[in-house]
């Protein structure tokens, strides 16, 4: 099992494998799943234990 970091409501982040998603806002946090809503695909549910997503520090508008 891999690490993962904690993520907090209201964060940007992007995901490494699926540039194409764009940008997401982390709508819900409980344990390691992690639901985002991406700018170009919607909400989706994110197992942090496998995949790390990458902090964005500021959204571009």
């Amino acid at each position: 099992m891999r690490l993962f970091i904690d993520y907090s409501l209201g964060d940007f982040v992007t995901h490494p494998e699926m540039p194409d998603w764009g940008i997401g806002q982390v709508q819900s946090v409980e344990g390691s799943r992690v639901t985002v809503n991406f700018e170009n695909s919607g909400k989706q549910l994110i197992n942090a234990s496998l995949i790390l997503l990458v902090p964005v520090a500021d959204k571009i508008e």
